[in-house]
C-alpha cells in the first residue's frame, strides 16, 4: 500500500504543490499606503498642472487680493463708525450731566430768589414808620405747622442812625386753650438774651401739648426792668 502511494507521487498523476512568497501582512499594507500615495500626488500634481494651464490659479488670487482689500476697507469703516457712536455717547452723557446741573442750579436760584423775596418783605418793615422809638417790633409772625407745633418770627430794629448797642431780652407769651380751659405757654427755655445793633431777627419752634390751641402770640421787648416795646398777632 505504501508503495503505491509512492509511486502515485512520482508519477504524472500526483497532485499539485503550490509555491508562495512569505512576505509579511504589514510588508503588504506598507508598500500599499506608498502607491496610493504616489497615486495621489501624482493627481494633485496633474490637477495644478491643469489649473496652472488654464488660467485659474491666477485668478484665483487677484480675487483673493481683492477680497482682503474689502476686509480692510470694511474694518476701518467699522471702526470709524465705533469712534463716532463712541463720541456720540460721550457728549449725550457730558450734555446730559450739564442739563442735570443746570436743572439743580436752577432750582438753588429759585430757592434763594424765595428766600430774597421773604427777606425783602420782612426788612421792608425796618423803615421807620410813626414817632421815633429806641427799640421796635417791626414784625411778629406765628404760623400753625401742625397742631403740634407753632413757628414763630420776630424782627426788632432800633430806628435811630448810629444807634448804641441794645442789650435785653425777648419774651414771648403764647394764649390759647387747652381741654376747653384758658391756657399759657412760654419759651421752654424761658426769655431769650436780646443783643444787637440796628435790627435782629428771631425765629424758633414750639411744641404745643396735645389738645393744646393756640389764639395769640405776645411778643416783648425787655431792657432791664422797662418793657420797650410790645406786638400781638392772632393765629
Amino acid at each position: 500500500m505504501k508503495f503505491r502511494l509512492f509511486r502515485r507521487r512520482l508519477t504524472i498523476s500526483s497532485p499539485r504543490m503550490a509555491i508562495r512568497s512569505a512576505m509579511p501582512w504589514p510588508v503588504r499594507w506598507a508598500m500599499g499606503a506608498v502607491m496610493l500615495g504616489f497615486s495621489a500626488a501624482i493627481a494633485l500634481w496633474t490637477f495644478e498642472l491643469g489649473v496652472s494651464i488654464a488660467g485659474l490659479d491666477k485668478d484665483a488670487k487677484l480675487e483673493l487680493t481683492k477680497l482682503r482689500e474689502e476686509v480692510a476697507t470694511l474694518r476701518a469703516e467699522r471702526d470709524k463708525s465705533q469712534s463716532i457712536a463712541n463720541i456720540s455717547g460721550s457728549l449725550l452723557t457730558a450734555e446730559k450731566a450739564a442739563q442735570e446741573k443746570m436743572q439743580g442750579q436752577l432750582k438753588q436760584l429759585e430757592a434763594d430768589n424765595r428766600l430774597l423775596r421773604d427777606d425783602l418783605g420782612f426788612f421792608e418793615k425796618l423803615l421807620p414808620a410813626g414817632g421815633v422809638e429806641s427799640v421796635a417790633i417791626r414784625g411778629l409772625q406765628a404760623d400753625a405747622l401742625s397742631e403740634m407745633q407753632v413757628k414763630w418770627q420776630v424782627l426788632v430794629i432800633q430806628p435811630v442812625k448810629d444807634a448804641p448797642v441794645f442789650n435785653g431780652r425777648l419774651e414771648l407769651t403764647f394764649n390759647g386753650i387747652l381741654a376747653g380751659k384758658p391756657w399759657t405757654a412760654s419759651l421752654p427755655g424761658g426769655a431769650q438774651p436780646l443783643q444787637f445793633k440796628q435790627y435782629r431777627r428771631i425765629e424758633g419752634v414750639l411744641d404745643l401739648p396735645a389738645s393744646a390751641v393756640v389764639k395769640t402770640v405776645t411778643a416783648k421787648v425787655v431792657e432791664g426792668t422797662a418793657v420797650r416795646s410790645v406786638h400781638t398777632v392772632k393765629l
